[in-house]
């Protein structure tokens, strides 16, 4: 039985390409559909009265 050593190490660019590529389409198509949904603003205004008691003054 003989072992057979490979000598280059040769990497698959395309594949590579290929997956980067559809990681970036999905990303934006992600943030298409995102962009797409209305989200509706809040019509209540938020207010809170704060006492001034709990202000310290700081020279």
């Amino acid at each position: 039985m003989q072992f057979i050593k490979k000598t280059s190490s040769r990497t698959n660019y395309l594949s590579l390409i290929v997956k980067i590529a559809l990681f970036v389409v999905a990303v934006f198509a992600i943030v298409f559909l995102l962009n797409k949904i209305d989200f509706p603003a809040p019509n209540k205004e938020i207010e809170k009265i704060i006492p001034n008691e709990n202000f310290k003054i700081i020279k």
